[in-house]
């Protein structure tokens, strides 16, 4: 997913599964066969070349199955994005996601100051969202992000719910 939308790789994932239903289908695979149907996310030849170093990863490693264990996930040809996206939404583990509308909204907000860096962002939420909830509190960032605090546009501070504690309202 990584520089691409959740729409088109939401167009793009039936039609991977279609073709290669499982790890072991995916793993077989050639790369150039997952390149052309991942090349609509753009970064085609990368892609391609992580989804099949995962998948093999995934079946000659740990079984077939995606490992529930974070520094195991991180062994993966995949990110810290990734993997708390993994801890989170599959497993339903403590996790903190720190995509693009993360880390501008948190910065905007005041709950850091500055911080563009992924990894650096995610441990400064740590100490300050309660575990059980970061999960849920990055999917609402996410929204929120996307319909009011945005990036491309002037934000909609007068429309948001969060305006009156917002340290950098817009």
């Amino acid at each position: 997913a990584a520089q691409c939308t959740d729409a088109r790789v939401n167009m793009i994932v039936p039609t991977l599964f279609e073709k290669y239903p499982g790890v072991e289908a995916l793993a077989d695979a050639d790369v150039a066969d997952i390149e052309e149907i991942v090349r609509p996310c753009g970064l085609g030849k990368s892609k391609a070349r992580d989804i099949s170093a995962c998948m093999k990863m995934l079946r000659d490693e740990f079984d077939g199955k995606v490992p529930k264990d974070f520094n195991a996930l991180l062994k993966l040809p995949v990110g810290r994005k990734s993997a708390n996206l993994i801890m989170g939404d599959v497993f339903g583990q403590p996790a903190i996601v720190t995509d693009t509308h993360c880390i501008r909204l948190v910065n905007r907000m005041g709950l850091v100051d500055g911080i563009k860096e992924p990894k650096k962002v995610e441990m400064e939420l740590w100490k300050i969202i309660p575990p059980e909830e970061g999960s849920d509190f990055c999917h609402r960032l996410v929204l929120h992000g996307r319909e009011v605090c945005t990036a491309r546009t002037q934000p909609y501070c007068d429309k948001c719910c969060l305006n009156d504690i917002c340290k950098k309202r817009i």
